[in-house]
């Protein structure tokens, strides 16, 4: 029987970034919580990462997630792009960092397989499982948000086999205590 959690599975964006909270009971899983931070407003890529951080932060307090997914960038041709969605999911990964929350990345293609199947489905295929799988009424204009809820559910449906090490400086000093320097 699975441990009981939360996980904070979040789609790192600059213009969009979504965000979806699971529940785990058992072998039950439950939807909290699931949307968009709208970014495109702000015109300095600074303030959006600042806003990434502050809302990740939020979330964190809010739902107090026990683990954080997250959907690992693809590789694209515009190198200026993939830096600042770098630097979205690094300050992400900060704010989940910044509470000893491991975290966990999976690619599109880990996530759509685990969802649906097929590590070539769309979008709206990845909503269409998520709406029935969580009970969603309706599925959301922006898919950022259920891309985000299947993060979070690719991570409960892959258990504990991809967490690929400490996340943390906290797990890494425990698990390593001979490579600490006194």
């Amino acid at each position: 029987m699975a441990k009981d959690k939360i996980i904070l599975g979040l789609d790192p964006g600059t213009t969009v970034m979504g965000y979806g909270v699971i529940q785990i009971t058992g072998n039950k899983m439950t939807m909290l919580q699931y949307g968009v931070i709208h970014l495109s407003k702000y015109a300095n890529h600074e303030i959006k990462l600042r806003k990434i951080f502050e809302r990740v932060t939020n979330l964190i307090e809010d739902y107090s997630p026990d683990e954080v997914a997250l959907e690992a960038p693809f590789y694209g041709k515009n190198v200026q792009s993939m830096l600042k969605l770098g630097r979205a999911q690094g300050v992400a990964m900060a704010a989940a960092l910044r509470l000893d929350l491991p975290i966990t990345e999976y690619a599109p293609k880990k996530v759509k397989m685990s969802v649906t199947g097929n590590g070539n489905a769309s979008k709206e295929q990845v909503a269409e499982m998520l709406k029935t799988l969580l009970g969603i009424k309706e599925i959301p204009k922006l898919l950022d948000a259920t891309d985000a809820l299947g993060v979070a559910v690719c991570h409960h449906f892959q258990g504990e086999k991809t967490t690929s090490g400490p996340k943390s400086w906290k797990a890494f000093i425990n698990d390593n205590p001979s490579r600490v320097k006194k």
